[in-house]
């Protein structure tokens, strides 16, 4: 007689569309009511509202002009400042270098840091949607075969009255937690919030990156041009050392002189040393921002002359100021993150809901599991209310408002902050030009007053103390002037940094991804 057994793949099938029949039903009531609980159910709690921006007409106060001062050479031109201007993404570009576009280019694709920060989103992003799992129910498959034998001094526990015997049990589990009064979505929500900090905090990332390279970049600047003063002042010591050794051996000059002199040379060519460290280290650190080991080499290289001075700056409005600040969208996504964890813990202290369902069958034969009386379903709904936890309920709420209230203040804060650094950077420019100006006209005073002083050292008509007093008067000059020069520099670097870097103005298609909460 040939055999009416199914082979293993087939009698899966089986088993598993008997089951799928029976949680099939049950699983589209639970989903219709929870579909049902969603859309009627309401979240406690504070609904988040962002705060408004701060309704000032500027900046700074009146004093302030809209426009720097000018000075002789480069770097001094004046600035002006564009209020109704946004500054660009790619602000670097204003500097007109292009070692330093290509530098920054490539660090924004290999910095570790970004990379990082570029993670952390992505594990906020899928914290979000792991939790937004807890608004649809949780459907699990369970097996269990087994064998046993029960004790004869009991009730057989099979009607066979068998006491060995192997048992299969199949089921299917549905459970779900209506969010009815919306702690679930209150949870995602400050999810949502903290995803929204991280991706403000990447942004954040590489704005500091850019403008740590464009600084360092100014910096190296200014130190190949300290260098390059130096060495100077060391050649016009040089030749004043080898005249005044000239007139000694005429007999013109005393010893002391000459000795005066080589102390003076000396004490300029000691400052040759720190400044070649100083510029190492810079190109180290170059290095190290691009994502680079300080022994691989870095092609670009940087001169004051080859970073030109913007001579219009973008500020924008106060009023965007607040949406475009990376550290104030960071309070304002944590604020709101803050706002939600209040409805969390109301929610917790009021019924909490589940529905739970499951469907199966047991026999001692694996085919037999849904045949005959063997298959079992059950619909179990629960009601659980809170009643006494010691006041732990109470107090996690009044943290949490608590934790709201330090947000708003911490966020209150930011802003303040953020005004004051714009503020800052648009007065330090102000002071720059004015400073620059100054630093130009002296620089030119002491040249013309060491050209002066050589000519009428070699005439013989002033003594070697009028000589090194003109040397150091113009070497302190034109150190003055290059710092200046790096200084205005970096602080057009410290007001698009306070601006907020542009951020903004990326296409949508560059821009992060920020996930959409769902609908209350």
């Amino acid at each position: 007689m040939p055999s009416t057994r199914q082979p293993r793949g087939a009698r899966t099938r089986l088993l598993s569309k008997r089951l799928s029949g029976w949680a099939g039903p049950l699983a589209g009531a639970l989903a219709a009511g929870a579909a049902v609980a969603l859309v009627s159910s309401c979240a406690v709690g504070p609904d988040f509202h962002r705060p408004p921006a701060p309704a000032l007409p500027s900046y700074a106060r009146p004093s302030l002009a809209a426009t720097t001062a000018a000075a002789d050479g480069a770097g001094g031109e004046a600035q002006r400042f564009v209020p109704e201007q946004e500054l660009a993404t790619q602000w670097w570009t204003l500097f007109q270098s292009p070692p330093l576009t290509a530098l920054i280019a490539h660090a924004l694709q290999a910095s570790p840091t970004l990379v990082a920060a570029q993670a952390a989103l992505r594990q906020a992003l899928e914290l979000v949607a792991a939790q937004r799992g807890a608004f649809y129910p949780t459907l699990q498959a369970s097996f269990a075969p087994s064998y046993q034998k029960s004790s004869g001094n009991l009730s057989p526990p099979l009607s066979s009255n068998e006491l060995t015997y192997t048992f299969f049990t199949m089921q299917g589990t549905l459970s779900f937690m209506p969010d009815v009064f919306g702690g679930t979505r209150r949870q995602v929500e400050a999810l949502i919030g903290a995803a929204e900090a991280q991706h403000f905090q990447l942004e954040a990332a590489s704005l500091t990156l850019t403008t740590s390279l464009a600084s360092a970049a100014i910096q190296e600047a200014s130190v190949r041009a300290q260098l390059a003063a130096t060495r100077e002042i060391i050649e016009i010591s040089t030749q004043s050392l080898e005249l005044t050794r000239r007139r000694f051996a005429l007999g013109d000059v005393a010893q002391l002189d000459v000795a005066a002199q080589e102390a003076a040379l000396a004490q300029v060519q000691q400052q040759l040393p720190p400044l070649q460290k100083q510029l190492e280290q810079t190109r180290n650190l170059l290095a190290a921002l691009a994502g680079r080991f300080p022994s691989e080499p870095l092609a670009e290289t940087f001169e004051l002359a080859g970073l030109q001075l913007p001579q219009e700056l973008p500020v924008g409005l106060p009023a965007t100021l607040v949406a475009h600040r990376l550290d104030v969208r960071v309070a304002e996504a944590q604020l709101h993150a803050a706002s939600a964890q209040i409805g969390v813990a109301i929610a917790n202290r009021l019924p909490q809901f589940t529905l739970t369902a499951a469907a199966g069958g047991s026999s001692t034969a694996l085919t037999q599991m849904f045949a005959n009386g063997n298959p079992f379903w059950s619909l179990v709904g629960n009601v659980l209310q809170p009643l006494f936890a010691g006041g732990t309920l109470r107090h996690r709420q009044r943290a949490a408002e608590a934790a709201f209230a330090q947000a708003a203040a911490q966020y209150r804060s930011t802003v303040l902050s953020a005004f004051q650094n714009v503020a800052d950077a648009l007065y330090a420019l102000q002071s720059d030009a004015a400073a620059l100006k100054a630093a130009v006209a002296a620089e030119q005073a002491a040249k013309t007053s060491l050209d002066l002083t050589l000519r009428a050292q070699q005439l013989g008509a002033v003594t070697f103390l009028a000589v090194l007093s003109a040397q150091q008067t113009y070497r302190q000059a034109l150190l003055t002037r290059v710092q200046a020069h790096a200084a205005r520099l970096v602080d057009v670097v410290a007001l698009f940094q306070a601006l907020g870097g542009g951020w903004w103005q990326r296409p949508e298609r560059e821009a992060a991804p920020l996930p959409v909460p769902p609908p209350s």
